[in-house]
């Protein structure tokens, strides 16, 4: 993989303001990743000391595996559930 572009995803989320999201697919395209899988994967193998959390489908609903997790943390922030999705239009952070 591609070093600078695996910083580059990890600085993007990094700036993530708390109370705000962002999609994978926001967050490759700001970093020119060629997928949003691709953002996915490294926030997977190496996002633990960063706000992971605040990234989402593009759907608003977090992956199965972590959706607890993530919404418990998110929750924490001040960002709120429709039931088990993120209202994406009202916490997309637009930087």
């Amino acid at each position: 993989m591609d070093e600078e572009l695996h910083e580059r995803v990890r600085e993007i989320v990094r700036t993530i303001p708390e109370g705000k999201v962002a999609s994978y697919g926001d967050i490759a395209a700001r970093a020119g990743a060629p997928s949003p899988r691709l953002v996915g994967r490294i926030l997977a193998e190496d996002g633990q000391d960063i706000p992971w959390h605040r990234v989402l489908r593009t759907s608003g609903y977090p992956a199965p595996h972590i959706a607890r997790e993530q919404l418990a943390r998110l929750r924490a922030e001040g960002v709120l559930a429709d039931g088990e999705r993120i209202p994406m239009r009202r916490y997309r952070w637009a930087d």
